[in-house]
């Protein structure tokens, strides 16, 4: 079960890396005004952001908090939070310049939480690294409502 899980963190964190890059690549290539800045900001992330993302998507699976949008929200604005400030950083050292990284930083608290919010809203219907019977509980709960609300 905990190899299950930890395949369906890893493909997380891939999927979620691959938005998130593409999103830093085009904010820093429009604000800098430098594609090449654009693409080593980008690339330079994306070690940083799997190994921050995967220790963030761990500590949030060990917090106890029903699954909900609530929960949601929450894993957004610590990951954005994680996120921006590693951003900001890199694109700093690699512009030289810190004003270029805090746009960048401010450009993407936008873009990033809405994607970030979007990608965890679809995993969460994936079945993926998961045990089949939670989702036959749930599958099980949500016909039992629907029955309840029917005859009431």
């Amino acid at each position: 079960m905990i190899r299950k899980i930890r395949k369906r963190h890893i493909a997380k964190t891939v999927t979620w890396r691959f938005v998130g890059t593409l999103d830093t690549i085009l904010l820093s290539w429009l604000i800098s005004g430098n594609p090449m800045s654009g693409l080593k900001i980008g690339f330079s992330e994306v070690i940083t952001k799997m190994v921050l993302y995967y220790f963030h998507e761990r500590a949030w699976f060990n917090f106890k908090m029903p699954n909900s949008q609530k929960r949601h929200i929450l894993k957004t604005i610590t990951w954005r939070i994680v996120g921006t400030i590693d951003t900001m950083v890199l694109a700093w050292i690699i512009t030289g310049n810190p004003l270029t990284g805090l746009k960048i930083g401010a450009a993407e608290v936008f873009t990033k939480m809405i994607l970030y919010y979007l990608h965890e809203r679809a995993w969460y219907r994936i079945d993926f690294g998961l045990d089949r019977r939670n989702r036959l509980r749930k599958l099980k709960r949500a016909k039992e409502k629907l029955n309840e609300q029917k005859y009431s």
